[in-house]
């Protein structure tokens, strides 16, 4: 017995599929552009502080956004990204981060989630433009340099010292606070 979908329910499919991946991908395309990930105002603060650093803007005049540097190319992992990226949304919609204050008292735990994010990944996001294998070691100041060849023999990652290269790094929170925090929620 074999099972014969109609032609004209097979072309729909065909023509669904496409519609539907053509809407995805615009839509994933929309939400890695700069304008999107900074639409909303707690990201002002990330913005004006990415617009002090070398990775907005320098002299070779390359720019690194948002998704640059948080959003991983490979499709699996962008996908997890995408789906972690929906807890700043809520959280902005729901009153959690959208004032200055609120969103400073949470840059510590948003920071370390990142930080912690990008240790687990190799800091994949940054070998995107940099590398051990990439760098001019020789063009380096001798503190870079020896900080650099010293890194990759440890197997160290970006993150490991270039906490605060993009935005401010926040101050660790005192252990009084942390458990003030804890009983207020």
């Amino acid at each position: 017995m074999s099972c014969k979908i109609p032609l004209s329910v097979g072309v729909a499919l065909f023509v669904g599929g496409i519609l539907f991946t053509a809407l995805f991908t615009t839509g994933l395309s929309w939400t890695n552009e700069m304008e999107f990930c900074t639409s909303c105002h707690s990201m002002q603060t990330n913005l004006r502080e990415l617009q002090e650093t070398v990775h907005y803007k320098n002299h070779a005049g390359v720019r690194a956004t948002c998704a640059d540097c948080h959003v991983p190319k490979a499709f699996l992992p962008k996908m997890l990204a995408k789906i972690m990226a929906a807890k700043d949304v809520y959280h902005e919609i729901m009153g959690t981060i959208d004032t200055p204050e609120k969103y400073e008292a949470r840059r510590w735990e948003m920071a370390s989630r990142v930080w912690a994010k990008m240790k687990a990944t190799d800091s994949r996001e940054c070998r995107s433009c940099h590398g051990f294998d990439k760098m001019d070691l020789s063009a380096q100041d001798r503190t870079a340099r020896k900080k650099h060849a010293r890194a990759e023999e440890k197997g160290q990652t970006c993150i490991d010292c270039h906490k605060g290269i993009a935005h401010e790094e926040p101050d660790e929170p005192d252990e009084e606070e942390d458990d003030e925090a804890t009983s207020e929620a």
